[in-house]
């Protein structure tokens, strides 16, 4: 695990300039750092090392010297086309899944991308065409970010703030993703907070032609449903027989993500997801325990239900509580190593549970990417209620419920009532929406602008169930943009490498045919992996509801946090683009109990925390 980093066009200015921007990203790779320079461009990385410790620094040429790779990630098949490649005539002088790449990218290209099982974003220079080769893994796990200056590409890296240390690269807000932040809680372009600074998709690679300055980005891969699958005889697939396979793909997935020369751990929330990964881990490791890892606050914890979870499976367990001055304290750094704000408050609890974890392993997995390819989240359940409130006679449904639903009345249940009343593709936007459209019209100052288009998505999917097409929202914007983006940052905030096994290969083919009816079924969530779960931890266990590090942020903002408060209207950005007596009432509902705006409020915060750290430069990190 590393980061990477690189400029092109500089010339003589390439090896100072990549020098300072990895040393911008030194948390993502204390152990050892490499560069390569010449007239047309550079490239630099930070190294953790977890494979080939003494033999694997960066950048790895070539045999015949003609291709130069930076890597960031694991490639957890690499010894099997390690194999291939040496029969193939390659001779390798490390043992890093580094160099499996290199070679594979000489023998295939492009094509060597279909190949790759894990994670990574990786840098291919290719001396003879003068062409730059940039990839990014199939979910986005990894981040890459590039820097588009008239036209042309001229910076990359793992980390935006690496491209800021450039001169001249201007720190120019980008209204439009401040604004579906609003929305979203992250931001979900395709460009970033900073004007000209974009995020490659995931599942995508760019091709870069140093001598005319063009590129072109292309998606190689993206996440589709397949038809459910049968036994060969045509009958359906057996619960039973599913739920057998499902142990066999994921036992097959946490023993990959298990290869290292440096201890493994794993996060232990009091769900399920973590749970299954460090069960089968435990299992795989058969000497010694497993180092897991909670995290709870003083108002909230789920740490008894991960010590049961712990006892059961049998891991060696710490859990730690963190109180609400120590979050707050903390919470500008966390917002520095964000790049730009993600305004979802278990971001900062991964924050703290990776630092305790990085005390003892460098090396965690963890459960991210089951809710979304498994169907875990309860939004998901809406469409099966809607069937239920249809066996209403539709007289009732048109005649009471409909202008009930459009009425001025509060009541319980209200939301539901608009919901069915409207078209998934016109509310559905992901699992969280803060702020509503028309909240954002009345708190922008002038024209406000578009909130990201989904009808690209939902017409891919155009024939699923709603729950399939909410599942599929989620896969390409909310996992990318707030689970993993969160999951990446807090943990190489800490020097810790966080591994994803739901997130495998193997396993999104497996869960891509799962039939809607065993995802949800007894409008239960994720009921596949429930049966999973009561197999390889209890019934008890399976059955819990979701938690994952619980965050009281309701509680915290109360009369106290007036430092809190006064941040975000005194903020220059939110003065300039905000309405502040909106958000002035915002507060003061929240502290009254009139309303709970606490997300609202966190939300707020951020940005200004944001605009105080990276535009404004009155908060200094160190």
């Amino acid at each position: 695990m590393c980061g990477i980093a690189g400029i092109i066009g500089k010339g003589e200015q390439n090896k100072e300039l990549i020098r300072v921007m990895t040393d911008a990203i030194f948390h993502r790779g204390p152990d050892d750092e490499g560069h390569y320079v010449d007239a047309t461009l550079a490239l630099g990385m930070r190294r953790l090392s977890i494979i080939d410790l003494e033999g694997g620094k960066q950048p790895i040429t070539s045999q015949n010297e003609n291709f130069v790779i930076v890597f960031n990630g694991e490639i957890y098949n690499y010894k099997a086309l390690r194999e291939q490649l040496i029969k193939r005539g390659y001779k390798f002088k490390t043992h890093t899944d580094t160099e499996v790449i290199l070679h594979l990218f000489e023998e295939e290209g492009s094509a060597c991308l279909g190949k790759l099982r894990g994670m990574f974003a990786f840098a291919i220079f290719d001396k003879r065409k003068q062409k730059l080769f940039i990839a990014r893994d199939f979910f986005g796990i990894k981040p890459l970010y590039y820097y588009v200056e008239d036209g042309r590409i001229t910076a990359f890296g793992s980390e935006i703030k690496s491209i800021l240390t450039i001169p001249g690269v201007p720190r120019v807000v980008n209204d439009e993703a401040v604004m579906n932040y609003l929305s979203f809680q992250y931001n979900p372009l395709k460009e970033t907070f900073f004007k000209n600074i974009f995020k490659l998709t995931p599942g995508s690679f760019l091709d870069i032609d140093l001598a005319q300055g063009t590129f072109i980005e292309k998606r190689y891969a993206e996440f589709n449903f397949e038809a459910t699958a049968k036994e060969n005889n045509g009958t359906e697939i057996s619960e039973e027989k599913w739920t057998q396979e499902l142990i066999a793909v994921l036992d097959d997935s946490v023993k990959h993500h298990m290869v290292s020369d440096v201890p493994v751990g794993s996060f232990l929330s009091g769900g399920i997801d973590s749970g299954i990964i460090a069960a089968l881990a435990q299992k795989n490791l058969k000497n010694r325990k497993l180092s897991t890892f909670t995290i709870g606050f003083d108002e909230v914890t789920e740490a008894r239900e991960a010590e049961v979870t712990a006892r059961r499976i049998g891991t060696s367990h710490k859990a730690i509580t963190i109180s609400r001055k120590e979050y707050f304290k903390e919470l500008p750094k966390i917002v520095w190593h964000f790049d730009e704000p993600v305004a979802d408050p278990s971001a900062a609890a991964l924050y703290f549970v990776a630092r305790e974890a990085r005390k003892k392993v460098k090396v965690v997995m963890s459960g991210e990417g089951a809710d979304e390819l498994f169907g875990g989240y309860n939004i998901y359940l809406e469409s099966y209620a809607r069937r239920r409130l249809m066996v209403v006679p539709k007289f009732i449904r048109e005649y009471f419920l409909r202008p009930l639903a459009g009425s001025k009345l509060s009541f319980r249940g209200k939301n539901f009532l608009i919901r069915f009343f409207s078209n998934i593709e016109d509310w559905y936007i992901g699992n969280a929406q803060i702020f509503s459209h028309k909240e954002i019209g009345d708190l922008w100052k002038g024209k406000g602008g578009p909130r990201l288009s989904l009808a690209p998505l939902y017409h891919k999917v155009a024939g699923r169930q709603d729950s399939e097409k909410m599942q599929y929202i989620d896969i390409n914007t909310w996992l990318p943009g707030d689970i993993l983006a969160k999951a990446d940052k807090m943990t190489m905030a800490h020097s810790l490498e966080l591994r994803v096994p739901f997130l495998d290969r193997e396993v999104q083919n497996f869960a891509r045919n799962i039939p809607p009816s065993l995802k949800w079924k007894n409008y239960t969530t994720k009921y596949l992996l429930r049966r999973v779960a009561d197999k390889l931890l209890t019934t008890e266990i399976s059955r819990r509801k979701k938690l994952g590090f619980p965050t009281p942020v309701k509680k915290w903002f109360d009369a106290s946090q007036t430092e809190l408060y006064t941040r975000i209207v005194k903020n220059t950005y939110i003065i300039e683009h905000f309405n502040i007596p909106i958000i002035e009432q915002l507060i003061a509902d929240h502290i009254s109990g009139r309303a709970d705006n606490a997300r609202k409020l966190y939300l707020l915060l951020l940005l200004a925390l944001w605009h105080d750290i990276y535009i404004g430069k009155t908060m200094v990190i160190r």
